[in-house]
């Protein structure tokens, strides 16, 4: 019999992948990435003098298309496989990336009445112009005493599905309007491959307030958000949620034609990148928490019970693996915190020394941050530069650098910034323990652990734990070819369930960075400072940053 082989499609911020996994190890056999044409539309809509306003992020879902187009074609002429032998297709997702389409799927942006109209484009999950809309769900639950709210950390996200919504209705009522359905992109990529409209559990739960025994939300509560809220889900949206790893369809001749497999493949349910990881890591046991490192932190954690966590994404049974209640929580900037400093804070000497040594400019500054002891630059920073997603759940927070002098460093700042964010981890770690989740394990994963060792150590000194790397740097498309291997089943050659999936394709690597007693003693004192600037901006006491961007914007309205 000849092997069996599933392709996990990862839709990033910036681009597509696809990789071809073979079912039966895991074994990487090759991949294709399709950079957007459009990239992260947050300055100009597409070819129109239309401006955006601070704080959004489109995206145009023609580049979803592109990648499916370009991809998985590249993958079967770099592998030589034949179609035939791949049996099943998963896709991951960042989220909640959510657009909205007429009754037929087509994107409303795709429309020529409505191309320069922004609220009809893809609103990517970094979209955070919605914060009003999200202070307005979130009061009028705690109003109401919505039990649901508590699954949330007690706050619904600018980032999440029906801020976004509400945003669009307030601000653009023809667009809600002329919209017959409102979906996460992930979902309506699944609606390309298969002709079938489907939502799945994952996006569901954790970026729609959906849960497997309550459902969505109650009429009254959209009714009391806005009137035309009211029939939100029964008019744009669909209460049959499918779970993950569950087959959404096959391949239409369409579809299958676009990417060169055979028509009638399985296509998994959709997936998010951070949750799709998990199996990949094989961190499907309670009390392994699974950290996706990359422009932003995921953590993604089982639990045997379902508790209340201060400022967590959400906590949904099923929502990563069958049988469990997973909770996800994370940090809004990480990459995009070090590529921000790179980009607009380092000097030309640093420039210009990477240069003549042939390395990039981040492996320097990395190198000479290792050279540093802990603390010995005096510095300590916040790590809000794009908001706060947990604990506090706030966009509306920001960056802080306090202890430089004229005599501080490039590479200081940096391995601070480093720092800032293992720190922002070790707080959400210490919150769940103190809720009753137990973290009894750590697994990194992501484009940062294999390209940045000192974070990676950094980490483990700050959080006094032992942390394993994922076998794959790709391991978001591992676990979504994973879902696929899946929902083709082990009669076709895959497998019955994410577990037997997970036992034989995913994987860790042997090292492990493990904590340096002395280091560990000089970040818990610095953790104790960075815990007190945590608290003083960021639950009330000073709301100078607040302050800050309200100045900006009327600025900018002015």
């Amino acid at each position: 019999m000849s092997p069996k082989y599933a392709i996990g499609i990862d839709f990033g911020t910036e681009s597509g992948r696809a990789l071809l996994v073979d079912v039966a190890d895991g074994r990487e056999v090759a991949t294709s990435v399709y950079a957007y044409s459009n990239g992260v539309i947050d300055e100009s809509l597409p070819g129109s003098t239309v401006r955006l306003e601070p704080d959004w992020a489109l995206q145009d879902p023609n580049d979803y298309i592109e990648v499916l187009k370009r991809t998985v074609p590249a993958v079967l002429a770099q592998s030589g496989v034949d179609p035939g032998d791949v049996i099943g297709i998963g896709i991951d997702f960042t989220a909640c990336t959510m657009l909205p389409t007429t009754h037929d799927g087509t994107p409303l942006c795709q429309l020529p009445q409505y191309r320069n109209e922004p609220h009809a484009w893809v609103k990517l999950w970094k979209h955070h112009a919605a914060q009003p809309e999200a202070d307005r769900i979130n009061q009028v639950a705690r109003e109401r005493g919505e039990s649901w709210l508590d699954l949330y950390g007690g706050k619904i996200s600018s980032e999440w599905f029906f801020s976004k919504t509400l945003q669009i209705l307030n601000e653009a009522p023809a667009i809600y309007h002329a919209a017959d359905r409102l979906l996460e992109a992930t979902d309506w990529v699944i609606w390309q491959l298969t002709g079938r409209e489907t939502r799945n559990a994952c996006t569901a739960g954790y970026k729609a307030i959906w849960q497997k025994d309550a459902g969505f939300p109650s009429r009254d509560y959209f009714a009391a958000l806005h009137p035309e809220l009211a029939d939100v889900v029964e008019a744009k949206m669909s209460r049959e949620i499918l779970p993950l790893g569950a087959k959404a369809g096959g391949l239409t001749a369409e579809a299958a034609a676009w990417m060169g497999l055979r028509p009638g493949t399985a296509v998994a349910a959709a997936n998010v990148d951070a949750h799709a990881t998990v199996p990949a890591a094989q961190a499907t046991d309670p009390g392994v928490m699974t950290i996706i490192m990359g422009t932003s932190n995921c953590h993604m954690l089982l639990g045997r019970e379902r508790v209340q966590v201060e400022g967590m994404c959400g906590v949904v049974e099923d929502g990563i693996v069958p049988g469990l209640y997973g909770y996800e929580a994370g940090q809004s900037g990480v990459g995009d915190i070090f590529a921000w400093f790179v980009e607009h804070g380092v000097p030309p000497l640093y420039h210009e020394k990477a240069k003549a040594r042939g390395i990039p400019l981040h492996a320097l500054l990395e190198e000479e941050a290792a050279q540093q002891k802990p603390g010995e630059h005096g510095l300590l920073a916040l790590d809000w530069w794009n908001g706060n997603r947990s604990t506090l759940v706030d966009v509306e927070l920001s960056g802080l650098l306090v202890g430089a002098t004229l005599a501080t460093t490039a590479p200081e700042i940096y391995r601070a910034l480093l720092e800032s964010t293992a720190f922002g981890t070790r707080k959400i770690i210490e919150v769940m323990t103190s809720s009753g989740v137990p973290v009894d394990r750590i697994v990194a994963a992501g484009g940062l652990p294999d390209r940045n060792k000192l974070l990676m150590q950094i980490y483990a000194d700050v959080t006094n734990r032992e942390f394993s790397v994922v076998r794959s740097a790709l391991a978001g498309a591992v676990g979504a070819a994973m879902h696929g291997a899946v929902a083709a089943g082990s009669a076709a050659g895959g497998y019955d369930d994410i577990f037997a999936a997970a036992a034989k394709m995913g994987g860790i690597q042997d090292k492990v960075y493990r904590p340096i007693p002395a280091h560990v003693a000089i970040y818990d004192h610095l953790y104790a400072e960075y815990s007190t600037l945590y608290d003083y901006f960021g639950r009330g006491e000073n709301d100078v940053m607040k302050r800050l961007r309200s100045i900006r914007r009327s600025v900018l309205a002015s």
